[in-house]
């Protein structure tokens, strides 16, 4: 019986750091998810983003950050209530849940490798879609011209078919001086006014140049993960094999 006990005094120091370990690990889990929760929420009030140009055609994508930042929240807050409790069903059940969000990254992670090419086609039959049907400032395409100081799809030769050009030429977020962008109208004066190169081609280049960085951050949420399923896993186990109750 005194064996027993001193086993118990000798291990609850390491339920203790388990938990603690645990409790800010979900906290920052919990953090996730409400970023994911803005940002969902920002994507589908506002439209001067590139996720208002991709909403166009994929009007669920905000949405689908709502659903996603609303859930880890609740899981972030159950993950936490698991571990002050010392429920060991609890914390399993929270290491299933990260784990099957785990695999659902992954399968998400890896389906976007594979068809990376149609990812881009789409986003150019949208980006060429939204040229053609431009009727003001202040769109998503107003934004990347700015940003990325492009004009038109493949050139700024695109605008000459759209209905905008033939009673307002050339978007003024084509001109290189915001103040100097008169008679966009006359494609041979227009010409020495606007970006020169065409908005597609530099957004296909930023994804490839930038696809180390995305899948090392992809990496290290899924090592995170990985983490908290290892330490609400061990301290399950702590917490059996010692019948350890938190109260």
């Amino acid at each position: 019986m005194a064996a027993s006990s001193a086993r118990r005094l000798q291990t609850k120091p390491v339920i203790t750091c388990f938990k603690t370990f645990l409790i800010v690990f979900s906290f920052i889990f919990w953090f996730a998810g409400t970023v994911l929760l803005a940002v969902g929420i920002w994507g589908k009030v506002s439209s001067e983003d590139y996720l208002a140009l991709v909403a166009e055609k994929s009007t669920n994508a905000p949405y689908v950050l709502i659903g996603t930042g609303a859930a880890i929240i609740v899981f972030g807050f159950f993950g936490c209530f698991a571990t002050c409790r010392g429920s060991t069903w609890m914390l399993k059940l929270y290491a299933m849940i990260l784990s099957l969000l785990f695999l659902a990254q992954l399968v998400a992670g890896i389906s976007g490798f594979v068809f990376r090419h149609e990812i881009k086609t789409i986003f150019k039959d949208t980006f060429q879609d939204a040229v053609q049907k431009y009727n003001a400032t202040g769109s998503p395409v107003d934004y990347i011209q700015r940003s990325l100081h492009c004009c038109g799809v493949q050139n700024y030769t695109n605008w000459i078919d759209t209905a905008y050009f033939k009673t307002n030429g050339i978007p003024v977020s084509c001109c290189k001086n915001i103040s100097d962008c008169k008679d966009l109208r006359n494609m041979t004066i227009a010409k020495d006014k606007v970006f020169k190169q065409g908005c597609i081609q530099l957004v296909i280049n930023f994804m490839e140049t930038n696809v180390g960085i995305i899948a090392g951050i992809a990496f290290g949420i899924g090592f995170f993960q990985l983490i908290g399923i290892m330490l609400a896993c061990c301290l399950s186990r702590y917490i059996t094999n010692n019948q350890y109750e938190m109260v």
